[in-house]
């Protein structure tokens, strides 16, 4: 009983060490665990699969491709640029067509920082071929651009990031609105997905999905069960199960099963040193996560534990 009541007056400057110690072991030595992955994320996977060409098809040929919007600052990075560095991964992996656009200052140039990031990785994928970035556009552009993709990409947003007239572009080819252009991704700290439901998707149909801060993953559950969007990734958890599902299958050139999902329930990915750390960093991330939610948990069990002891010995005194 004694070493309960010895940590009740232990100096909290230990806890925070250790805490702290907790937290930065993990991200220093990483170590494998296991990333179960959800519905929502294996959904926005399958979707975004679908859109790879066929074997033997000029993948600018492909008439399909998606739109990746980045709505956030540096502040809501530690969650989301993990999933943009996984998306942009599979469709990479894939040879699927990827469009960006952001209508936040602040997020074009995480939009770039993304592209460079991965490419590091893929030399060979060209812009204006492989992917456009179709930067910044004002807020007062938002709903103009919306409902003009729906119509024409290339009259309504004109112009790239780089000062290049759209339709004069490779990638642009066999893609006109949203009949090719079929899945809208947005990234957000706050509300997503919205303007994108109301207009996109009940005009044109359009699929769309979101990436979200854990704490903002509750209000976006009713529009995901109510199949308004198709997919979901929420917080660096939604991040590790994708960058898992892109290791298991996109970079194996795999096709997408619970089957080979199960067989590799025993994630031994992220120490692998083939696999850069850009690519495994939510998963290590939740490794640290992990532990230091168990340590703070145990340290409250023992902390009441010496608590009420402290407290019965005090009565009984009495």
């Amino acid at each position: 009983m004694k070493i309960f009541e010895q940590i009740q007056q232990l100096d909290r400057r230990w806890i925070y060490l250790v805490l702290a110690l907790a937290i930065i072991l993990p991200l220093i030595i990483p170590f494998n665990s296991r990333t179960h992955t959800t519905k929502p994320t294996e959904n926005l996977y399958r979707m975004v699969d679908s859109f790879t060409p066929a074997p033997g098809e000029d993948p600018v040929e492909k008439d399909r491709a998606i739109l990746m919007v980045f709505m956030h600052d540096a502040s809501t990075m530690p969650e989301l640029f993990p999933m943009e560095l996984a998306m942009l991964r599979h469709c990479f992996e894939r040879n699927i067509k990827v469009f960006t656009l952001t209508f936040l200052a602040t997020a074009a140039p995480i939009i770039d920082y993304a592209i460079n990031t991965v490419k590091e990785e893929f030399p060979d994928k060209t812009s204006g071929v492989d992917y456009v970035n179709f930067g910044y556009k004002v807020g007062s552009l938002y709903l103009p651009i919306i409902l003009g993709m729906g119509e024409d990409i290339s009259e309504i947003v004109d112009i790239d990031a780089e000062g290049r007239k759209l339709s004069s572009l490779p990638i642009m080819t066999n893609i006109k609105n949203y009949n090719e252009m079929n899945l809208v991704v947005e990234f957000s700290g706050s509300s997503a997905g919205a303007g994108w439901i109301t207009y996109a998707r009940s005009r044109f149909g359009t699929n769309v999905a979101v990436g979200v801060t854990a704490v903002m993953a509750a209000d976006t559950y009713p529009q995901l069960n109510t199949g308004q969007l198709i997919g979901m990734l929420a917080g660096l958890k939604g991040a590790a199960e994708y960058e898992k599902l892109v290791d298991v299958f996109a970079s194996k050139d795999k096709e997408f099963s619970k089957e080979n999902l199960r067989n590799e329930a025993e994630d031994t990915t992220i120490t692998n040193p083939d696999i850069p750390y850009k690519f495994k960093q939510a998963r290590i991330g939740m490794n640290a996560q992990s532990v230091a939610h168990i340590l703070i948990i145990v340290f409250i069990l023992i902390g009441n534990i010496g608590f009420f002891i402290q407290k019965y010995k005090q009565n009984k005194e009495m």
